[in-house]
Order: structure tokens, then sequence, then C-alpha cells
């Protein structure tokens, strides 16, 4: 496989597919990054009912950029509902989510197509936990609660993943659309893992950069969506071998 160094040396082959819930004080720094990387070829921002103004940002950037494309929920249904109706509007060959705050780092887009464009991998997770760049050091009983859910979904779908629960996953565009989104929360996570794991696609793991956000700025994810996460697990993974 070409190493590659940069996202200079892709050509744009990416769908960028973004849920967003009152990110008014992050989302347009996060377009703006998401949209001065080489391999973009769409953005695609799904508003999960905002509350703060960030529908009217999000209005303002697509504005600048053909690239964006916007939709709307009119009540708030959660991550995986807003990444449902993304994944019907991209046609890039490649997909990644990146979520609407700055906790990932669009100028690593490169790490996770380097095995999609080698054709080496059909889904590419970042995982925080394999020793590459900065991570901002936060809570522990989350790395504890990420772990065990990660053990939990490997053992239920026979992979060995270091990070089930990343924000930062890549997919070939056809992979994707065998895959039916059922959660509409946090369980989208456990779900797809063990959907493209059924699927019998070839997944790679790259190591990634991460800036956690404490619930003071932001963060969203809570205990209950853990116990759902187990509840997937057992759904999706166990249970869901011939489930798509």
């Amino acid at each position: 496989m070409k190493h590659l160094h940069s996202n200079d040396e892709i050509a744009p082959c990416l769908g960028v597919v973004m849920p967003a819930y009152n990110e008014a004080a992050t989302v347009a720094r996060v377009v703006e990054s998401v949209l001065v990387q080489r391999p973009v070829q769409e953005l695609v921002i799904v508003d999960d009912a905002s509350k703060d103004g960030t529908w009217e940002v999000l209005q303002a950037c697509a504005a600048k950029d053909a690239r964006v494309r916007i939709f709307r929920h009119e009540q708030n249904q959660g991550k995986g509902a807003a990444l449902r109706t993304g994944f019907q509007h991209v046609r890039a060959p490649y997909v990644i989510v990146q979520d609407a705050d700055l906790e990932y780092d669009p100028d690593e887009y490169y790490l996770l197509l380097g095995p999609l464009l080698a054709d080496q991998a059909d889904v590419v997770f970042g995982s925080r936990f394999l020793g590459f760049g900065a991570h901002r050091v936060l809570y522990y009983w989350h790395s504890v609660a990420n772990g065990m859910l990660t053990t939990l979904s490997n053992m239920a779908t026979n992979v060995n993943l270091t990070d089930m629960e990343t924000c930062y996953k890549a997919f070939r565009r056809e992979i994707l659309q065998q895959i039916k989104i059922e959660e509409d929360r946090f369980g989208f996570e456990p779900e797809i893992t063990a959907k493209v794991a059924n699927l019998g696609a070839r997944i790679y793991e790259v190591p990634i950069s991460y800036y956690g956000r404490t619930y003071a700025e932001g963060k969203k994810i809570g205990w209950k969506d853990a116990f759902r996460a187990v509840w997937c697990i057992t759904k999706y993974g166990l249970l869901g071998s011939k489930r798509r």
C-alpha cells in the first residue's frame, strides 16, 4: 500500500456526512476545516432540530460553497437518525462521518482513506487508542466504558477493534448502501460495527488524534447511551448475523 502523507495527495473523492445538534458555536469552524481538505467532494450536513441558531449558521455556510448541502429535521431524533438522512443524500465513492464539534481533525482524512484507496479495506475506523497524535486528557470512566463496550462488541462480532465508539468511520459508499440504519441515537456506533462485520467487509483501523470536549463544552453522550450500546451489541451482533 502506498503510504499517504497528507490530504493534498488525494483527488476529490470523499463525501463527509455531519450530524449537528446545537453546535452553533463550533460548526462554522468545522465546516471551514472540512472544505479546505483536498479529498472532500461534498459535505452533507443534517441539523437535528437545533434550537441555538445552528440552522442559520449552516444556511450561511451552504451559500458560500456549492459542495455543502444541508438538511433539517423538524424534531430532534438523534445522531443515528441524522446519519441515516445524510447517507441517503451522499454521492461520493467514499464516505466519512464527521462530528460538528472540534474533537476530530479533518487534516487526518488521508489516514482513513489510505486503506480504501489501496483497495485493502471496505471500512476504516479511526482509533483514538493506537498511540498517534495529541489526545486531550479527560474522563477516566468514559475510557473504561469505551473499552468495555469495544470488548463486548468484539466478542459479538469476532473482530479485534480498539475503538468501536469512534466518530471517524470511513466507508465505501456501496457498503453503506447495503445497510439499513435502525438506531436513532448513539446506538449507531455498535449497530454499524456489527452490520459491517456481518457483511464480511474488510475492516481496518488507523490511529488518529482526539481533542475531547467536556460536558460544559457541549459533549452529549451519557451513561444511558452506554446501556443502550450493550443492547445494540446483543441485538445486532450476537443475534443479528442474518440482519442487514
